[in-house]
């Protein structure tokens, strides 16, 4: 039980934020209106997959220098985990663009380039699929994955909160401040950044162990 108090902490932190997030009282902020309330979901879902693209590339770069196949293992799952985040929380974030811009894809800079980084990260993917030799695969995904995340930063923040956006942040577009939320959905964003990444990290656990036996069956069959 000890050893699993992270797990249990993530499932109060979720079913927290889901009751919370829906019936909490907000203050309107601009033209979201009682959309806002998509922030406890939208943002924290981003926060856990560059939390585990994260977990991937260092294992990659580890990988590299051990040629550990256990770190290609840890690199892929966290890769593919990462990339079920991320389209969450692109596809509520285009949900929350239906309401409040007029368009579930739109030109914004955000929405492109956000979505630009998700097809590099689905092409590692099926990269990886490309190859039946364990030791090729590992090395060129290992690059590729290093590449990858080289452009994740500059594509879903750097460019464009450098651009006019709607997306709030931009250069044009003030952010969530803690004077506009009245620290209402502060109250419920922390333990939903919480809870979504120690759900990803859940996840991420469960994958590593099934890649695992399946390595040991490839190796020992």
């Amino acid at each position: 039980m000890k050893k699993h108090w992270w797990k249990i902490l993530s499932v109060i932190l979720l079913l927290y934020t889901i009751i919370a997030g829906f019936y909490i009282q907000i203050p309107s902020i601009g033209t979201n209106g009682q959309t806002s309330r998509n922030l406890v979901f939208h943002v924290p879902m981003w926060i856990a997959m560059y939390t585990l693209f994260t977990i991937s590339v260092v294992n990659s770069i580890r990988y590299l220098a051990s040629n550990n196949l256990k770190m290609d293992i840890l690199a892929s799952s966290a890769g593919s985990v990462g990339v079920l985040f991320g389209v969450m929380g692109f596809l509520t974030g285009s949900l929350w663009a239906t309401y409040t811009w007029g368009g579930t894809l739109t030109d914004d800079p955000k929405q492109v380039s956000t979505f630009i980084a998700l097809l590099i990260y689905l092409a590692y993917l099926v990269l990886r699929m490309s190859f039946t030799d364990l030791d090729k695969r590992a090395k060129v995904s290992a690059i590729y994955n290093i590449f990858a995340f080289a452009l994740l930063i500059p594509l879903t923040y750097i460019i464009p909160r450098m651009q006019e956006s709607l997306h709030p942040g931009s250069a044009s577009t003030p952010g969530f401040k803690s004077s506009d939320t009245a620290h209402t959905l502060q109250m419920v964003f922390y333990p939903a950044f919480t809870g979504w990444t120690l759900l990803s990290v859940w996840i991420y656990t469960l994958r590593v162990r099934y890649k695992k036996l399946a390595l040991k069956n490839i190796l020992h069959g």
